[in-house]
């Protein structure tokens, strides 16, 4: 059994993609899950004169230490102007100023979704180029669409994607269980 923390890159009170995060988290047997919700740290806008002059935020410090004591994460990005929105962004500052490598050794599940067709795919491509820079292995990903029309009821409505989300949990659960074991999002070709 590992320890997954989960959490959405978002701080909108009504966010997709924490609901992504919830119905992922309940689908996944025999480890155990903790789920945050980003919105209840208080963490303000970062900038080198606060740095300087309060140090780091009290909350990213429990971020820090919450992302260390697991062994995974599953991470949902939410997407503005093509790109992840400003508050996960800001996190992000925070976390690397504290440590440079604070995903070093985690092994990641990386989602993203929204109600357009693209479910926030440009937030995700961002969010697996940047993770490695911090340390992360992004083992597997998915975009998951038109959030409205496809999680109803929390049943996912289109078969082939349901069936996708499966194999991404099934990987993503073999290849944190071994960690000698590699996705195909892992293979190097």
């Amino acid at each position: 059994m590992k320890k997954i923390l989960a959490f959405a890159g978002s701080n909108n009170s009504a966010s997709i993609n924490y609901r992504l995060i919830v119905h992922v988290t309940n689908r996944i047997n025999g480890h155990d899950i903790k789920v945050l919700n980003l919105r209840d740290f208080d963490i303000p806008m970062y900038s080198i004169d606060h740095e300087k002059e309060k140090g780091f935020p009290t909350d990213i410090r429990i971020l820090k230490n919450y992302i260390e004591e697991h062994d995974a994460l599953i991470i949902s990005v939410n997407e503005h102007n093509s790109t992840v929105s400003a508050f996960f962004k800001n996190i992000l500052d925070w976390l690397s100023r504290i440590d440079r490598s604070f995903l070093t050794g985690k092994r990641i599940l990386l989602m993203s979704t929204s109600n357009g067709v693209r479910g926030g795919a440009s937030a995700l491509e961002y969010a697996k180029g940047i993770f490695p820079r911090f340390g992360g292995k992004v083992i597997e990903s998915f975009s998951f669409p038109s959030f409205k029309d496809n999680l109803v009821d929390d049943a996912v409505q289109d078969e082939v994607l349901e069936m996708g989300i499966e194999d991404v949990l099934t990987t993503f659960s073999h290849t944190i269980e071994d960690p000698g074991t590699t996705s195909d999002s892992e293979k190097e070709f």
